[in-house]
């Protein structure tokens, strides 16, 4: 008997037809002989459909009743699926994440988790039933109910994991695993049986919307095994482990990139100690977030460029506007519609010139770098918008991803 986590996301939940599809899964797990805890997501779009609902009501909804609103679109769906399993004559239960167990910070919109008390899960799954678990929300010490932001489902999933000592936690999705991109930008994309957490970390937190990076950080963290797989098939999906078993000779495991990229750039900064410090607290004090950071210098001037998301440009200059006097600088300007392109793997820290490889196939499809970004297990470049896919696929192609190559093969390609 193994003790699984299963999470289902809103795609595989969307409909009466769906939830019946996802008991029928559920069903044979348990004849198995598996004991199961079950996360899920709200139905499809129903968490949008609550959001307008609050809009058409106020333009500036309290955070606490949002959080109380959003709650109830999980709700709807562990009680559904649930009748759904008790229709198949199995014993199942629904809780919230209240009840569930699943404690957090007194944050509203996007709460971390401080604990979860698991008594009333392990006292069902010893009376031999199903647990289903609301996911994306808990509850605060004083009983407000709180929800877990982006992703929250993954997150309720793995931590539920880790405080059962689950075996293993399932994430399904529309999606058979983890590809070396997105397969719907590049044809030649291929599922890769096994990823390491670092890898599906960086890929995750690089525009990869598979999985969400605090649930791969909380995985790698208390050492939970995670599977990606379809709900819509019976197909083998992705191992996200500590060590990959499996395609261990894989320099670039994976290709991940996101568009809506600005760079912006403060020019004849004092070339001072305190200049960087004194910028980039004006920038934190306004909740911007900077991804890769250039700095050019003389003697006597600074010139600091910095991507940002293009949705945070406008608070941005005008932070820096409000700011010119303290950080005293010439001028400010900035360049939009850009991208990022990542090559991620593990293997890199082995194999040299892997980046002047990349560097070397973006030249050959006269794409031109704006930036760039390195890691001990990634390379990121930011280049035009419009040159995005023939990056990702240039790149693909390069470091020959569509194969599963031999250990010799894979040192032509450093």
């Amino acid at each position: 008997m193994a003790r699984i986590v299963q999470k289902y996301g809103g795609t595989s939940v969307g409909s009466v037809e769906k939830i019946n599809n996802v008991a029928n899964r559920i069903q044979m797990a348990v004849e198995n002989g598996d004991e199961l805890i079950v996360v899920t997501s709200a139905m499809g779009k129903s968490t949008d459909q609550l959001v307008q609902l609050a809009a058409d009501i106020t333009d500036v909804p309290s955070k606490r009743e949002m959080d109380m609103l959003l709650s109830t679109g999980e709700q709807v769906t562990i009680s559904l699926l649930t009748m759904a399993l008790q229709q198949r004559g199995l014993e199942a239960i629904s809780f919230t994440g209240g009840q569930a167990g699943m404690m957090t910070e007194d944050r509203h919109g996007n709460a971390r988790i401080k604990s979860i008390e698991t008594t009333r899960i392990e006292e069902q799954l010893q009376a031999g039933k199903v647990v289903v678990v609301a996911g994306f929300q808990g509850v605060t010490t004083d009983g407000s109910i709180t929800t877990l932001g982006r992703g929250g489902s993954d997150t309720t999933a793995v931590a539920l994991a880790a405080a059962t000592k689950a075996n293993r936690c399932e994430i399904y999705t529309d999606v058979t695993g983890v590809f070396t991109t997105d397969p719907r930008y590049v044809k030649k994309a291929r599922k890769l049986q096994a990823i390491s957490y670092d890898e599906m970390l960086e890929m995750a937190n690089l525009g990869a919307g598979v999985l969400h990076p605090r649930a791969v950080e909380f995985a790698k963290n208390y050492e939970v095994p995670l599977m990606v797989a379809s709900s819509m098939s019976m197909e083998t999906g992705t191992m996200i482990e500590e060590e990959v078993s499996v395609e261990k000779n894989l320099v670039v495991r994976g290709i991940a990139f996101e568009n809506d990229v600005t760079k912006v750039t403060v020019a004849g900064l004092p070339n001072h100690l305190d200049t960087l410090p004194k910028l980039f607290s004006v920038l934190s004090k306004h909740g911007v977030n900077v991804d890769i950071i250039i700095q050019n210098q003389n003697d006597q001037h600074v010139n600091i460029s910095f991507s940002i998301t293009q949705c945070s440009l406008k608070e941005t200059v005008a932070c820096l506007e409000q700011a010119k006097q303290e950080l005293n600088y010439e001028s400010l300007y900035h360049e939009g519609e850009l991208a990022k392109v990542s090559i991620v793997g593990s293997g890199m820290i082995s194999n040299p010139g892997v980046a002047a490889r990349m560097f070397e196939a973006l030249a050959e499809n006269d794409i031109f770098i704006k930036m760039v970004s390195t890691s001990e297990i990634k390379v990121s470049a930011v280049v035009a918008e419009d040159d995005m896919v023939m990056a990702v696929e240039a790149l693909h192609d390069t470091f020959r991803l569509d194969e599963v190559l031999e250990d010799e093969q894979v040192k032509q390609l450093a």
